[in-house]
């Protein structure tokens, strides 16, 4: 056999950036099952209200009992979702929301991006990201609307009309609301009733602590979103442009890197009347973009001497596609992995300030269950609040150490 006559071995496929990055993250273990663990957070999140509410999935109340306009079968768990009787803060109308959207994309792009006979691979992958982009893009929408929506029902004990005569009422695992007050079960302990037991209020502490899971996830995904879009901005015009915007970037760093995070967070949260989780997460994103906007500074400085953005400027082309199509993706590798961290600094920072008592008065945040636990002396409330927080933020910044490592050259294994 003649050395032209055997064959050769096929060339390697064409991977994109995410593709290599995906490839070496997984090849830590630790790092990879606590990727899963986050997504197991957020799916916990979402089911929430399948496993507490005090509202019934399945109602039927017969002739003569009850309301009238409830008699009948009924299903009144599903307007539950997003009425907001039952679900005052926007971030559980997001969840709720996601609940049902989720699964649908999920269904959809399974069955609608399959890859065609025939078809490129990069054509393939393009049409599945057009997808995505148009159902991210429709589900704001739809979340929009809903949140303005402001749906709300006339109020119903649903316990208390499902122990009528006749009644039929199917409940959620836990048929508690997480603002369920109940004055005759006060600081009790664990029982079969009240997993975590309750608190000073008789609310249940595991269904505080189950919604407690939006508020923390979503705290950290927005706030550190705030952020590193700022940071992303000043930071590409700094190191871009250079001369005199890079000097009032980096004063305008300098300003803000003067001024304790926490100390300056608390500040402006002792302006606001009645602080929401709104603000908390537009204060923490306000505050936190100076890491962001050093690291794409130091990078865009690397990389506009390159050859292929002085081609791009001797080509014509205009600065912002030059900014944001040609610099900007070779400038956010260590922005993804600071935004990690930084999620879990956010949930910490959060969980501070519930625990100082200056966080959202009604949302059932972890940090709002450690106060209560140290004021009472309760050590189920102590330990199981500090304990979800101590499991969210080591599995963020597990998942931080493997991207940096995975998207180190050097670190590649």
């Amino acid at each position: 056999m003649t050395e032209t006559s055997k064959k050769r071995p096929p060339s390697p496929e064409y991977q994109t950036y995410g593709e290599i990055v995906w490839g070496q993250f997984k090849k830590y273990p630790v790092s990879y099952y606590s990727l899963w663990g986050v997504v197991g957070l957020f799916i916990l999140a979402m089911v929430c209200p399948l496993i507490a509410l005090n509202v019934p999935f399945y109602l039927h109340v017969p002739e003569g009992v009850g309301p009238e306009r409830l008699q009948g079968t009924s299903y009144p768990w599903l307007m539950a979702l997003f009425d907001r009787n039952f679900f005052e803060s926007g971030v559980d109308i997001f969840f709720n929301f996601l609940l049902f959207y989720v699964p649908l994309v999920l269904l959809a792009f399974t069955f609608l991006t399959r890859q065609r006979p025939g078809e490129d691979k990069a054509k393939w992958k393009k049409r599945r990201m057009r997808f995505l982009g148009i159902a991210s893009v429709i589900g704001v929408g739809i979340f929009i609307f809903l949140y303005y929506q402001d749906f709300r029902q006339p109020y119903v004990n649903y316990k208390a009309l499902a122990e009528l005569d006749g009644v039929t009422a199917i409940f959620p695992f836990i048929d508690y609301s997480y603002r369920d007050v109940n004055l005759m079960a006060v600081m009790q302990g664990p029982s079969m009733e009240h997993f975590l037991g309750t608190d000073r209020e008789g609310r249940d502490v595991f269904t505080r602590l189950l919604y407690g899971t939006r508020i923390s996830l979503t705290i950290g995904v927005v706030a550190v979103s705030i952020y590193t879009a700022i940071g992303l901005f000043l930071g590409s015009l700094a190191g871009f442009f250079g001369g005199r915007v890079d000097t009032i970037v980096l004063r305008l760093i300098e300003i803000m890197m003067c001024f304790p995070v926490l100390f300056l967070i608390l500040t402006l949260v002792g302006f606001l009347d009645e602080p929401s989780i709104f603000h908390i997460m537009l204060i923490i994103g306000l505050t936190g973009w100076t890491g962001i906007a050093r690291l794409v500074r130091g990078e865009f400085l690397r990389l506009r001497n390159q050859d292929f953005v002085q081609a791009a400027i001797a080509l014509g082309f205009d600065r912002a596609r030059i900014i944001f199509r040609h610099v900007m993706p070779n400038a956010v590798q260590p922005v993804f992995v600071a935004a990690t961290f930084g999620v879990a600094g956010a949930i910490l920072i959060e969980a501070t300030l519930s625990f100082l008592g200056v966080g959202p008065a009604n949302a059932p945040s972890w940090g709002q269950i450690l106060t209560t636990g140290r004021n009472t002396q309760q050590m189920s409330l102590i330990l199981s609040a500090g304990f979800a927080i101590f499991v969210t933020i080591s599995l963020l910044n597990l998942i931080g150490e493997g991207l940096r490592d995975a998207t180190d050259p050097k670190m590649r294994k």
